[in-house]
């Protein structure tokens, strides 16, 4: 950033009076622009015991398998995102309720937080929007473990399938750091007690 989006005066970088960050200020107008984690939210789109996957059309990871899943927009709730993208990425239709909220994963390496929710498929009808190659429902056994994008979407799954035998769907939350030699480490910081599907 280097102009005010209030009065187009330039941009310095200082930390502001009482805060302890680095930030984009105005000396003009006093404005003082924060940058914060960016949400993405997607669903666990199921059915029987089936996940439905989308093959990427996009980078990063062109061509590998997801979950329906992108940031929020401004205007709407974490859940009602996730439908979307998975309406914008899989032409499905999900049912949810008051237990869908499943996995939660921090990433400050890359100031990001995904949440995942489990959502049913409401029918078989899905096609592969404009950000999938194509879209397609996978057992476990099924499922392309090589070929999946993302490691929080291949935690998700992990964990899905493990639930999956046993009826029971807690909430977790995970810290995700990324190091410098491109290792990523994954540790479950909180779960919630047992829900059993109904």
């Amino acid at each position: 950033m280097k102009f005010c989006h209030n009065c187009a005066a330039p941009i310095v970088l200082r930390t502001p009076d009482g805060d302890d960050k680095v930030r984009h200020c105005c000396e003009a107008c006093d404005s003082i622009f924060y940058q914060n984690p960016k949400n993405v939210v997607g669903t666990v789109p199921f059915y029987e015991d089936k996940v439905l996957l989308c093959k990427r059309a996009i980078q990063p990871r062109y061509g590998k398998w997801t979950l329906p899943a992108g940031f929020m927009e401004n205007g709407e709730s974490s859940l009602s995102g996730a439908i979307r993208e998975t309406t914008e990425e899989a032409g499905a239709t999900v049912k949810v309720d008051d237990s869908s909220l499943y996995t939660l994963f921090n990433l400050p390496t890359i100031n990001q937080v995904y949440m995942f929710f489990r959502a049913e498929l409401a029918n078989l009808n899905f096609a592969a929007g404009a950000e999938s190659l194509e879209v397609a429902l996978f057992t476990e056994a099924e499922i392309p473990w090589d070929e999946i994008a993302f490691p929080v979407v291949r935690s998700t799954l992990e964990y899905f399938f493990t639930d999956l035998k046993n009826n029971r769907f807690p909430v977790r939350m995970f810290d995700v750091h990324h190091s410098e030699d491109r290792s990523i480490s994954t540790k479950l910081i909180s779960h919630s007690k047992t829900h059993f599907a109904d």
